[in-house]
């Protein structure tokens, strides 16, 4: 059962009690010729899933949500991840400013609070449709993760989750006529970084067929990550980032 609802900033929205995927929903839509914006949650997934397959372990109480986005040009819709991060941040900060100063961001797609993950991002694109979906924490994590997570009740801030999604269909609706389709991407670069942990940080980057380690010395100017080891600089586009043993994500 899905309601129809004009909560999220005024952007059309589809809300279900049970999903298998808001992302999957949001696609499936633009395949019978939906065309955004519209966002699409849940109050439950059955089948979320993060980056590269992973399963998204979606629990009540948490916030799912998936904006699907009809961009003008696709060939910059990979820096929407950049731009929903933002988004997510803005949001969780707005709500709970005592979170600031703990709360950053991890390329390519996380929200860290005091080096824990406590939401993620998945962009998927079809044709000319871009689907951009966020997993935010607010009431559990789960604890038998590669990358430690937190939940904001767990930080001691119970947000609502009606709230919060107002507030990030708000900060989306911003941080999107910033980007303006690429042409404000240098923008959005710099508030990430502002924003980022770990920049100059000892870390390790996991790809495909082979793990990397060295310092993390930002973003160029496509949002690939910059990885110096040995006087060399790797561009990475793609790939699992983790601080090394012992060394701290500021």
């Amino acid at each position: 059962m899905n309601r129809e609802a004009t909560d999220l900033a005024g952007v059309r929205h589809k809300s279900y009690e049970t999903l298998g995927s808001t992302n999957a929903e949001a696609l499936a839509r633009a395949r019978d010729g939906e065309r955004g914006p519209l966002w699409v949650t849940a109050k439950v997934q059955t089948a979320g899933r993060g980056r590269r397959g992973n399963a998204w372990v979606s629990v009540a109480g948490n916030l799912f949500a998936t904006l699907l986005f009809t961009p003008s040009r696709m060939d910059v819709a990979p820096q929407l991840s950049f731009v929903a991060a933002l988004a997510a941040h803005d949001a969780i900060t707005n709500c709970a400013p005592q979170l600031k100063t703990r709360t950053t961001l991890k390329w390519p797609n996380d929200l860290l609070i005091d080096g824990k993950k406590a939401a993620g991002l998945l962009l998927e694109a079809e044709s000319m449709a871009v689907a951009i979906g966020f997993g935010i924490n607010c009431a559990a994590h789960p604890t038998d993760t590669a990358y430690p997570a937190t939940d904001l009740k767990a930080e001691g801030v119970p947000l609502d989750i009606a709230a919060l999604a107002a507030a990030l269909s708000a900060a989306m609706q911003r941080r999107v006529a910033e980007w303006d389709n690429g042409a404000g991407f240098t923008s959005i670069r710099a508030d990430w970084l502002a924003r980022a942990g770990g920049i100059d940080g000892r870390i390790r980057v996991r790809l495909p067929d082979r793990e990397l380690q060295g310092q993390f010395r930002g973003l160029d100017d496509d949002g690939r990550l910059l990885l110096e080891s040995g006087g060399t600089v790797e561009v990475i586009a793609a790939g699992d980032v983790f601080p090394l043993m012992g060394v701290q994500q500021s």
